[in-house]
C-alpha cells in the first residue's frame, strides 16, 4: 500500500529553464531583444537538428542575410539619392564647394591677384621599404639636385618614415615618382606665395604652415579670408595695385637716389578712408614703416595747429603775428629756420613754415583745449586700422607752454605715417575723421566731426597756397591743384638733435579745390635720413609726392585744369 499526499497536486510544477543565458537578461530594454534576437538565431541551428529539421535552419538563416543586405541596400540608396538632390549644388561631403582650400586668394579692388595658394609637395622615405639604398640615393639625386646628400643619406640609414624635402614643384615630384622606388611617398601642401613679390609686401603679410594668418592683412582678415576659401572665393582688399606699384616705384626711386636709411608712403581716399596704396622701403625690413615707425614730424604738424586755432575761433585769416625777433618762453628762445624778421599774416606763418607764430598760437590755446584737438585728430592714440601693427604714439610727458611750442612745429610729440595720414584726411575731407581700412568699400563709420567744413576749406586753401608759392613748389603737378605742406626735423641722436640725422616729409591732397563732395586723395611721404644733398621735405619728399600724384590721377579719374601763372612756381610735370 501505498500512501499519497492528497495536496500534491496544488504544487507549483518548476518552470522550465530560460534558455537565454543571464548576462543577456541583464542588459538594459533597448539593447535586450536585439541581443536576444541574435542569441535566438545563433542557436537555430542546434535546434533545428534537435527537433530534427535542418531545413528550417537554413531558411532562418538566408531571410536573415537577405533582410541585412536590404537594409544596407536601401541606407545606400536614401544616401545617395540625398547627396544628389538635397545636397547644394557642387558639395562633396562636408565641403561645400569644390574648389575649397584653406585660405583664399587675396586680390585688388579691382580683382588683381595678390595673394594665392600653390600646391607643393614634401618628399618622405622609408627606409624600411627600400631595397638597395646606394641606388635609391643616386636615383634620387639625379631627378632632385637640390635635395642635401647628407641628409638624404642619414634618412636611408635610419629606421623609420622621415621627411627628406619640402616644396617639391609637381615637376620635381612627377621626376621622383617616375622612379618607382619603394618606401618613397610624398604628401601635398598648400604653399603662399604673393606673386608680386614686393609690392605691398608689408600690407599683405604672411600666413603661417598652419594657414593662419600671422601679420599684415593675412591677419587682420584671418576669418574672412578663410571663409572665402572654403567658398572656393577671394578677399578683397581697398589697394589700388596700380596705385600701389606708382608709389612703390616712385618712393624706392626716391629713397635709393638719396641712400637714404628709409621711406614711407600712403595714398588714401579721403571720402572713405580707405588705403589705395601703402609702401615701406626697403622691402626686404620685416617692419612696416608706415605702422610701427616713430618720427618727430616737423613743419607738418603746423597744419594740425593752425586748424584748432582758426576752428576755435582764436584767429582768422586776418590775424598779424610778430616774427620779427625770437619768441621766448621763459628762458628758451624760439627762432624761425626761414627768418623773415617781420611781422606775419596768418596765411605767410603757413608759407614761411614760422615756428614762431605757430609756438604763439599754441600758447594762446593753452594745454587743455590743444590736447583736446590732438585727441580729436586720432594723434594720441594707434591709428586705428585692421592691422594688429598699427602702434601707440611717443607723447610728451608734459603740456606746458614750451611743450606745446615744440609740438606745435612737429618735435617732442612722436607718431607714426599712418596717424599722420588720417589726421591729414580728416582736415581736408571736411572736417569728419574716419578710421583708415583696407576693407574694399570702406568701413560705413560715419565718423566723428574733428572741425567746421569752413575750417577744413581753410586748410585746403592754405595747403594749395603752399605749392603755389610757398615750400611745397616741387610737388605742383599739371592741372591737378595740388596743395601740402611740408616738414623737416632734425633727430634725437644721443640725447641730442643731430642736423645730421634728419627727415623730410610733405603732407598733401588733391585736388584742394571744389565743395565738400569732390573726391579727394591725401598722399604722405617720408624720406628718412637722405645721405645725399638736402634733407628738408621741400627738396626730398615733396617732388615725389608730385611725381605719383602726377602717374596716379588717371587711374583716380581725377580731370586736369588749367593752372594759374604763379611767378616762380615750379615747372609742371
Amino acid at each position: 500500500m501505498s500512501v499519497h499526499d492528497p495536496r500534491a497536486w496544488e504544487r507549483p510544477q518548476p518552470r522550465p529553464a530560460n534558455p537565454i543565458p543571464y548576462g543577456l537578461r541583464r542588459l538594459a530594454p533597448s539593447w535586450r531583444w536585439l541581443s536576444e534576437a541574435m542569441w535566438w538565431v545563433e542557436h537555430s541551428f542546434g535546434r533545428a537538428r534537435a527537433n530534427a529539421r535542418p531545413e528550417e535552419d537554413t531558411r532562418v538563416r538566408i531571410f536573415l542575410i537577405t533582410t541585412v543586405f536590404s537594409v544596407i541596400f536601401c541606407a545606400l540608396a536614401l544616401g545617395a539619392a540625398n547627396a544628389a538632390l538635397l545636397k547644394p549644388k557642387g558639395a562633396v561631403g562636408s565641403v561645400s564647394n569644390p574648389n575649397a582650400v584653406s585660405r583664399g586668394d587675396i586680390v585688388d579692388r579691382n580683382g588683381a591677384l595678390m595673394a594665392t595658394n600653390v600646391t607643393h609637395y614634401s618628399l618622405y622615405v622609408n627606409p624600411n621599404e627600400v631595397w638597395d639604398p646606394e641606388l635609391a640615393a643616386q636615383q634620387i639625386r639625379r631627378a632632385l639636385p637640390r635635395v642635401s646628400a647628407s641628409k638624404l643619406r642619414n634618412v636611408l640609414d635610419g629606421r623609420r618614415r622621415l621627411l627628406v624635402l619640402q616644396r617639391l614643384t609637381p615637376e620635381e615630384k612627377a621626376a621622383v615618382h617616375g622612379l618607382a622606388l619603394g618606401g618613397v611617398t610624398f604628401e601635398p601642401e598648400d604653399l603662399r606665395i604673393y606673386p608680386l613679390e614686393g609690392s605691398a609686401r608689408h600690407v599683405l603679410g604672411a600666413s603661417d604652415t598652419g594657414a593662419q594668418g600671422i601679420s599684415g592683412a593675412e591677419l587682420a582678415f584671418n576669418n574672412e579670408i578663410r571663409a572665402a576659401g572654403q567658398n572656393g572665393g577671394s578677399f578683397p582688399l581697398s589697394i589700388d595695385l596700380r596705385v600701389q606699384g606708382v608709389l612703390d616705384n616712385e618712393l624706392a626711386a626716391a629713397a635709393s637716389a638719396v641712400q637714404a636709411h628709409g621711406a614711407v608712403g600712403v595714398v588714401a581716399d579721403a571720402t572713405t578712408g580707405e588705403i589705395l596704396g601703402m609702401s615701406s622701403w626697403p622691402t626686404t625690413d620685416s617692419k612696416n614703416l608706415v605702422t610701427s615707425g616713430h618720427y618727430e614730424m616737423g613743419s607738418v604738424f603746423k597744419t594740425f595747429t593752425i586748424a584748432a586755432s582758426l576752428d576755435t575761433g582764436k584767429v582768422d585769416m586776418n590775424t598779424m603775428f610778430d616774427a620779427s625777433q625770437p619768441y621766448m618762453i621763459g628762458n628758451r628762445r624760439i627762432t624761425d629756420f626761414h627768418a623773415t624778421n617781420k611781422i606775419l599774416s596768418l596765411e605767410e606763418v603757413y608759407l614761411h613754415s614760422s615756428n614762431i607764430g605757430t609756438s604763439r598760437m599754441a600758447v594762446e590755446l593753452g594745454s587743455n583745449t590743444m590736447r583736446d584737438y590732438f585727441q580729436r585728430l586720432g594723434l594720441l592714440e594707434a591709428a586705428p586700422i585692421e592691422l594688429h601693427e598699427s602702434a601707440r604714439p611717443r607723447l610728451p610727458r608734459n603740456w606746458e607752454d614750451s611743450s606745446r611750442a615744440s609740438m606745435s612745429f612737429g618735435y617732442a610729440i612722436m607718431i607714426t605715417p599712418l596717424q599722420m595720414t588720417a589726421a591729414t584726411v580728416a582736415l581736408v575731407n571736411g572736417g569728419m575723421y574716419r578710421p583708415l581700412t583696407l576693407r574694399r568699400g570702406g568701413t560705413g563709420v560715419e565718423g566723428r566731426r574733428v572741425v567746421s567744413a569752413e575750417t577744413s576749406r581753410a586748410i585746403r586753401d592754405l595747403m594749395r597756397a603752399n605749392v603755389l608759392r610757398g615750400s611745397g613748389k616741387s610737388a605742383n603737378a599739371q592741372g591737378l591743384r595740388v596743395g601740402g605742406k611740408t616738414g623737416s626735423a632734425n633727430k634725437l641722436v644721443n640725447g641730442r638733435y643731430d642736423p645730421r640725422h634728419g627727415v623730410g616729409s610733405f603732407a598733401s591732397v588733391f585736388p584742394a579745390d571744389g565743395g565738400e563732395n569732390t573726391r579727394r586723395y591725401v598722399i604722405f611721404v617720408l624720406i628718412d635720413e637722405p645721405a645725399q644733398g638736402s634733407q628738408l621735405g621741400g627738396a626730398v619728399a615733396a617732388p615725389t609726392a608730385g611725381r605719383v600724384i602726377d602717374r596716379i590721377s588717371g587711374f583716380l579719374n581725377v580731370e586736369r585744369v588749367a593752372d594759374p601763372i604763379v611767378p616762380g612756381l615750379a615747372a609742371p610735370r
